[in-house]
């Protein structure tokens, strides 16, 4: 055993006025933990003065680490663990280390023996698959599909002809100024029997979540999706 501090994987709500309790565990770490490493300070203070208003924000030290960031400066970030002080991660919204810069600090802890506790939270991924109705025993998740066009349109029909094959739903997420010029080019790519659930705005109450057949969605009118974040996952039964 060594004395080093732990790292503690803090999720955070996924957006303004949503339905969001700190977990228990939470609420008795936080008020140890002074560091934290943070995709933007300035969301992760505003985080701890809503939920934690007791913790002074000029005594936090917090390192950001983002797209920005030199790889070679996120090992420095860990080291107050091994002078064995307990430190915290946050992401912008929902679970650290998913979909989420915050992976490459995990996984140099797990390098240097830092032990790593992920807290229970909400995460738009998990939440759009069970709520989507698609399979969530074989699942995949691609991140960013390609911005332009027709790499757009090649990439669906092969995760399309995936999905088809292994049963296997395939979830993507989408910058959501991009989220309608992506949703039409599923709707036109995909087959009209690939069931597509769209998950926006998850926990808020402008939340919107359902599930279609391509051929459906076309008679449907398609909700504004324009800044709010989404979840698109689809399901193809390799039938065109």
């Amino acid at each position: 055993m060594n004395d080093y501090g732990k790292l503690y994987l803090i999720p955070t709500p996924l957006g303004e006025g949503g339905s969001y309790t700190l977990p228990a565990d939470l609420q008795a770490i936080m008020p140890q933990l002074d560091t934290f490493i943070v995709e933007r300070a300035k969301t992760a203070r505003h985080f701890i003065k809503q939920y934690f208003p007791g913790k002074p924000l000029q005594e936090l030290q917090l390192f950001e680490l983002n797209e920005h960031t030199d790889p070679r400066e996120v090992a420095a970030m860990l080291q107050p663990t091994l002078e064995g002080k307990d430190i915290g991660l946050l992401s912008e919204a929902g679970c650290p280390g998913v979909a989420d810069p915050g992976a490459e600090a995990v996984r140099l802890a797990h390098r240097a023996g830092i032990e790593v506790r992920p807290l229970v939270g909400p995460s738009s991924l998990l939440l759009a698959l069970m709520a989507s109705g698609l399979d969530g025993q074989r699942f995949c998740f691609h991140g960013y599909l390609p911005p332009q066009r027709p790499e757009l349109v090649k990439m669906l029909k092969q995760l399309e002809q995936q999905s088809a094959r292994r049963h296997e739903t395939q979830l993507f997420i989408e910058t959501p100024y991009r989220n309608r010029q992506v949703l039409e080019t599923a709707l036109q790519t995909l087959a009209p029997s690939t069931l597509l659930c769209i998950a926006a705005d998850l926990t808020l109450p402008t939340q919107y979540v359902h599930t279609r057949r391509i051929d459906d969605w076309k008679k449907t009118t398609l909700p504004d999706l324009h800044k709010r974040p989404a979840v698109f996952l689809f399901l193809g039964d390799g039938v065109r």
